[in-house]
């Protein structure tokens, strides 16, 4: 996204924020004050994952059932024109920190690529140290381990599931939508109910808490994303609509949310805190699954560099500071300018700046006060190990859009992005292109990888496979791929160990919680239903020879497959390393160690 200069502007109410800092990593040094004036506004974000600008009643579908977010539409400010990344990771990286995901770590959804450096600031940091309790709740997917779990990142309170989604490997073992374990603070959880259920009842259990103080709500959810497992009375509201089964699943996931919305609306006008409490509806990228029954009007879904990848819905409500009404605003946005647009309307103190800020404050933009600044923004599309200079490129600039640096649109004219009009604007195209160039070198300079640290506590670290640094290929990153069984290529993983000493590891084929041995064969398959997938089997992998690699160091060990783990103990200096672990198998092959438990015993 856009580099942005610092900038005050002070305004009756408000002390404005153009652009805003990224913490220094010493946080420790800050004074946090005791309290905070009861006058501030409650903020409650709530974020749907492939969920597109398309999937709403009010945006024009004429199958799907949102009454409820529909509704609050009409009493809220729409944004029409607003943009995020064009997958999940890097949309909340953007919007946690208010810098474009090619900058903070978190380019990818797995292979190392997902977790947010440990140099950044999140919203919920200065939330926090101005005095607001700050909860989160659902997915995080922006690191599995210390020091990038949302208890680390400035949230007091959270419940959340493992990976990018409900299942995936890092969740807990047989997690799938109903009845699972999730994990609070870090601590498993088991918890009754469907998922998306779970995350509300907590959330709305964190708003009562906190009534009498200002809070900070960072409500994230996994639906409607993949698998698709929805309660059967959600599939049956479009059981007759001629929609895919999947489709029928997906819209399912999305009124289930609906309702779940109705009901926290609920909550804050009984609790007598809905005037005074600012919320924020919004998705993390274009629609997953819903393109072939209604997309607005636009081309591409998840993953596309046109605007159905990245134009999402943003919807925002506080009646107190004037974010009512119903009006539409289709002034250039995006999900990097919500840092530091919370801030503003927070009225928190300014911070320095260390580091480039993409997002600008458009509070004022929000309330009508001034219209939209002319800009330049960029989204991508990497999901590579590394970023690569132009891929899957969009340039936008008001309505206009340079895609892969070579296609011109002006959606105004052309929503679909069908007619290519560059050879009749090249000095534009030559405008946007030298924008990107500039963008992309000052991006360049910043991107790196998160390195897990590793000896932290007491606890036992879980590195999965999901995180390793794979080259030509994806890791098995959900619990599906694991029970299949499919080798993978033995993978670095970037890590740090905090203090020497002796640390004992554990290489597993399946995780620690199932208590399986190395070459288990589960038969504990599950039929898939209208409404829910299946559950396949795990597949027996035979092992001979287990090898682990770390801070230069080697060792081997002949496998006992009826054993959980194969155990190594090694000597290990402070600081940042690769660790490899992987196992020789039967037939000649290698494949990476799915689980890596870690603990420091001496």
């Amino acid at each position: 996204m856009e580099k942005v200069k610092v900038k005050y502007v002070s305004t009756p109410g408000f002390l404005f924020l153009l652009a805003v800092f990224v913490f220094l990593s010493s946080c420790g040094d800050k004074k946090v004050p005791e309290t905070v004036s009861k006058n501030k506004p409650n903020i409650i974000i709530v974020i749907t994952d492939d969920q597109g600008y398309g999937d709403l009643g009010h945006t024009g579908n004429p199958t799907i059932k949102t009454p409820n977010i529909d509704k609050f539409s009409k009493e809220a400010v729409n944004l029409t024109n607003y943009h995020v990344g064009t997958t999940c990771s890097p949309t909340r990286a953007g919007l946690m920190t208010g810098r474009n995901c090619n900058r903070n770590g978190v380019w990818h959804t797995i292979m190392g690529a997902s977790i947010l450096n440990k140099d950044e600031t999140t919203f919920a940091d200065v939330f926090k140290d101005n005095g607001y309790a700050t909860g989160m709740f659902g997915k995080w997917h922006l690191g599995d381990n210390h020091p990038f779990l949302p208890q680390d990142r400035g949230f007091q309170e959270a419940f959340y599931h493992g990976g990018g989604g409900v299942g995936q490997t890092p969740d807990y073992w047989n997690n799938d939508y109903f009845d699972d374990t999730y994990f609070r603070n870090g601590v498993p959880e088991k918890k009754n109910g469907y998922c998306t259920d779970v995350w509300f009842d907590e959330a709305m259990k964190f708003i009562t808490n906190q009534k009498e103080n200002p809070f900070l709500c960072y409500l994230s959810l996994n639906a409607p994303h993949g698998p698709y497992n929805v309660p059967q009375e959600y599939y049956d509201l479009y059981k007759e609509e001629e929609l895919s089964e999947r489709q029928k699943r997906f819209y399912g996931m999305i009124t289930n949310i609906d309702d779940n919305f109705s009901k926290l609306l609920g909550q804050i006008e009984n609790l007598g805190i809905a005037d005074n409490t600012l919320i924020i509806f919004t998705t993390d990228n274009g629609t997953a699954s819903g393109a072939g029954a209604y997309n607005a009007g636009m081309r591409g879904m998840k993953g596309s560099e046109y605007d159905g990848g990245h134009r999402v819905p943003f919807i925002a409500r506080w009646p107190k500071g004037n974010l009512e009404g119903g009006k539409s605003l289709d002034g250039l946005t995006a999900h990097v300018d919500v840092f530091p647009t919370l801030m503003a309307l927070a009225g928190l103190s300014p911070f320095a700046p260390e580091k480039v800020m993409d997002g600008k404050d458009i509070s004022s933009y929000l309330l009508g006060k001034e219209e939209i600044m002319d800009r330049y923004l960029v989204t991508d599309t990497q999901r590579v190990p590394w970023p690569i200079k132009g891929k899957q490129s969009c340039v936008m600039n008001g309505n206009w859009r340079l895609v892969k640096g070579k296609e011109l649109y002006n959606i105004s004219e052309d929503p679909g992005q069908k007619n290519d009009i560059a050879d009749q604007h090249k000095e534009r195209v030559k405008e946007m292109s030298a924008f990107y160039q500039e963008w992309w070198d000052d991006v360049a300079k910043e991107t790196k990888y998160s390195t897990i640290d590793l000896g932290t506590s007491k606890a036992v670290d879980v590195i999965t496979c999901h995180d390793a640094h794979t080259k030509d290929e994806y890791p098995p990153w959900n619990q599906t791929m694991v029970r299949k069984g499919k080798a993978m290529k033995p993978a670095p993983f970037s890590v740090n160990f905090v203090s020497p000493g002796t640390y004992r590891f554990h290489l597993r084929r399946w995780p620690a919680e199932s208590k399986l041995a190395l070459g288990a064969y589960i038969n504990d398959s599950i039929p898939p239903t209208s409404f829910k997938n299946a559950r396949v089997k795990g597949r027996a992998m035979k092992f001979v020879n287990a090898h682990l690699e770390v801070a230069n160091q080697k060792k081997s060990a002949k496998i006992d497959n009826k054993a959980q783990s194969a155990m190594f103990e090694m000597d290990v200096p402070k600081g940042a390393t690769k660790l490899l672990a992987y196992f020789d198998m039967e037939n000649g092959g290698k494949t990476n160690a799915f689980y890596i438990n870690v603990e420091k015993i001496d």
